[in-house]
């Protein structure tokens, strides 16, 4: 994710800006919204834009498409992202924008209730919502069944689904120079105040696990070998895709 920060956001007529961040829904890992800076254009104000919104990414001139017109953008209602995105919120932009809510039917009402609910829950404990930010994420604290294992440096994300997959690990001093891939959805619970992701796998797993290129991008292949190595259940064959994250 952080290779697309920096990115150029094209609208039909014209750039309107940068991607800044990314805010994902922490109970599905799913991105919800790309944060734009829109730089010069609009007074360096920040805007949100669903990935519903996004066209066929043009990877080698480092742009994401937006089915949006310029003046679409410049209406678009104002967001405060020094306070937590609400609900409320998120419905005046998903109107002004005529997107489909993607709380929306009768079972997004039912995780719209519990989303709800986690959130005035969180709201108790620590101010915050059910929306992070990506770029807060980094340098978070991956907790084994028997110990620290690392931090986090960057997530892989899928450019079709938009969900999180994995959490790329930095192992530090514990495993000098390895980086290993953990897929958010086996975290076992996250303390966000103290800012620790907790997963049910033995430090001597982590040690073992098959090695992970960044610079190599994460194939069909790579992902078999690491769901096989860990016995978990592969998110492909339960969503029915064949398509890897990039």
């Amino acid at each position: 994710m952080k290779e697309l920060v920096g990115y150029a956001i094209d609208a039909v007529d014209g750039e309107i800006g940068k991607v800044h961040d990314f805010y994902f829904d922490d109970q599905a890992w799913s991105v919800r919204y790309l944060v734009i800076d829109t730089g010069g254009w609009l007074s360096s104000r920040k805007v949100l834009v669903a990935p519903l919104a996004l066209g066929m990414p043009k990877w080698e001139s480092k742009a994401l498409p937006v089915r949006l017109t310029k003046e679409q953008v410049e209406k678009s209602p104002s967001t405060d992202l020094d306070r937590p995105v609400s609900r409320q919120m998120e419905e005046e932009l998903y109107t002004h924008y005529g997107w489909k809510p993607y709380w929306g039917g009768a079972r997004g009402r039912a995780a719209a209730r519990v989303i709800e609910k986690s959130m005035a829950n969180d709201a108790e404990s620590s101010g915050d919502l059910n929306l992070r930010s990506a770029n807060e994420l980094i340098g978070y604290h991956i907790q084994a069944s028997d110990g620290e294992i690392g931090h986090t440096t960057d997530f892989i994300v899928d450019d079709e689904a938009w969900v999180i997959r994995y959490l790329m690990v930095d192992t530090g001093g514990w495993l000098p120079g390895k980086r290993v891939l953990v897929s958010p959805s086996w975290a076992e619970s996250v303390t966000w105040p103290e800012r620790n992701i907790y997963v049910g796998i033995p430090r001597e797993m982590v040690k073992n696990s098959p090695e992970f290129d960044p610079s190599a991008p994460v194939n069909r292949e790579y992902e078999l070998r690491l769901y096989d190595y860990y016995g978990r259940p592969r998110y492909w064959t339960a969503v029915g895709s064949e398509r890897s994250p990039q």
